[in-house]
């Protein structure tokens, strides 16, 4: 499982780069880590997302939406959608930010032998954190991270729960 854990992992760092290229972030961002996931999941975090009602449109939405609500509360209002869209880097982005470490750090820490390390270990991180965007985008689409932790943890072997 490792060799196929370390693939899984290369291309979703691979994906997230791109998703922060195409949003025009200079770093990997949990953000990108999500929806990089939500494009690239394997069986059993494709199940976990479903149960949730989670797919690549709707966190991508749900992220929208709290971009500007957090632009919202900081008193900017924007009527024209264009100055909202993001605008895309010509950098390729390689390194991760601070909350990326840390979702894959928690994601990781879950786990004692680093060769059981599965997909859902990634999920596992992003629904560890407790504040930032993600926790944010993921409440206003509606979702339960407690009942979604607790079965993302249900779904990893024994040992890591």
């Amino acid at each position: 499982m490792p060799q196929i854990f370390g693939m899984y992992m290369h291309t979703v760092m691979e994906r997230a780069a791109a998703e922060a290229q195409a949003m025009g972030s200079k770093g990997i961002e949990a953000e990108h880590l999500l929806l990089a996931v939500a494009r690239e999941p394997e069986d059993t975090v494709r199940e976990l997302l479903d149960s949730a009602g989670l797919d690549y449109q709707t966190i991508t939405d749900a992220l929208q939406r709290e971009f500007e609500e957090g632009l919202g509360a900081a008193g900017i209002s924007v009527t024209d959608r264009d100055v909202l869209r993001p605008r895309k880097s010509i950098r390729r982005p390689s390194d991760a930010s601070e909350s990326a470490k840390l979702v894959l750090e928690r994601g990781m820490a879950a786990v004692d032998d680093k060769k059981d390390l599965r997909p859902a270990h990634i999920l596992l991180g992003l629904l560890e954190l407790k504040a930032g965007t993600v926790p944010r985008a993921l409440a206003l689409a509606g979702v339960d991270r407690d009942e979604l932790r607790a079965r993302t943890r249900a779904a990893l072997p024994k040992a890591d729960r």
